[in-house]
């Protein structure tokens, strides 16, 4: 597959590093492992509390000549309880900070969720406020002027639905870039992804593999009939099939992993071209099958549900 592009005309490569759960301690090394190989893109955010040992990795990576910051493509996120305008600058400025970086070539909004400031994790729900008291639109605001400010070259959202990618559009001037949100060939997003091509805003799957709630059962992705033939047919591994899976459908995926082999294994989908009778056959097995479904917010008299923070009414 070949790069995305912005409308600007900067490149948003399609295969990245996730690093969500990649402990410290063991993340630093996967970053310059990941580098080595050849990964360009690199996706972090506040929340995992990783972003200073990722610091330290870039640094490293820069000073030793592996790779210049130009060449790479950086990703961070806005917490929950970073929502209130104000807050937005002193965020953003934080995880340059650990990052050791002087911008961010795209920072999201995490999920569209307000937690009150000072409480990273809900605990109850005191520990939440509603759009209504802090609306998306007015955080929205706060990402775009710290896009006029240079400290990142371009902004999004995550787990953002349709409606509330429209919604927000309409009240901005500057559109969402890119939305990040989960996508397997269990959780296809057909819907999502033809919207956000009708109006040019750049996917990104998270989980693309699926996740470790999946892989822990007989029900993992990569020991499914239909991702084991093509693996045998392309002489590579049901992972990789899965990845270029989702590059073939015009979207990037960040892969997360600290192991070096698997790493670089990872990185090999990028040689697979499927063809598009395959891709539709991975796409038909689709079941609608959400893992992160935010049920961390949803709390006894609190003001998220799974219908309204993903306007959908049934919970898979």
């Amino acid at each position: 597959m070949t790069n995305i592009q912005f409308s600007n005309g900067d490149i948003f490569p399609p295969f990245g590093l996730g690093t969500w759960l990649s402990k410290p301690g063991e993340v630093g090394e996967a970053v310059i492992n990941a580098i080595r190989t050849g990964y360009r893109h690199i996706d972090c955010a506040y929340i995992y509390g990783n972003e200073k040992e990722i610091g330290k990795a870039l640094k490293y990576a820069f000073e030793n000549g592996i790779v210049k910051r130009e060449e790479l493509f950086i990703t961070s996120k806005l917490w929950n309880s970073f929502h209130h305008p104000e807050s937005v600058e002193p965020a953003i400025r934080k995880s340059l900070t650990d990052l050791q970086l002087d911008y961010l070539d795209l920072y999201l909004i995490h999920w569209p969720l307000v937690f009150r400031e000072g409480h990273d994790q809900a605990r109850s729900a005191d520990d939440l406020l509603s759009t209504d008291e802090v609306p998306l639109a007015d955080t929205w605001k706060a990402m775009e002027e710290i896009k006029s400010k240079g400290l990142t070259r371009h902004i999004g959202v995550s787990n953002f639905s349709i409606k509330k990618l429209d919604e927000l559009s309409k009240q901005s001037q500057i559109r969402p870039e890119v939305n990040q949100i989960e996508i397997h060939p269990f959780f296809t997003q057909e819907k999502m992804i033809r919207y956000c091509r009708e109006n040019n805003i750049i996917v990104t799957a998270y989980s693309p593999l699926g996740s470790r709630h999946l892989i822990k059962t007989n029900e993992s992705i990569t020991q499914q009939q239909i991702i084991i033939r093509l693996a045998e047919k392309y002489n590579c591994t049901p992972a990789q099939i899965i990845l270029a899976w989702g590059m073939a459908r015009g979207y990037a995926v960040i892969p997360k992993s600290v192991n070096a082999d698997r790493i670089n294994e990872n990185f090999g989908a990028l040689n697979i071209q499927l063809t598009d009778s395959e891709v539709k056959l991975i796409s038909s097995m689709n079941r609608n099958q959400r893992i992160a479904k935010g049920l961390y917010a949803v709390l006894p008299g609190g003001f998220y549900t799974y219908a309204n923070l993903w306007d959908e009414q049934n919970c898979p």
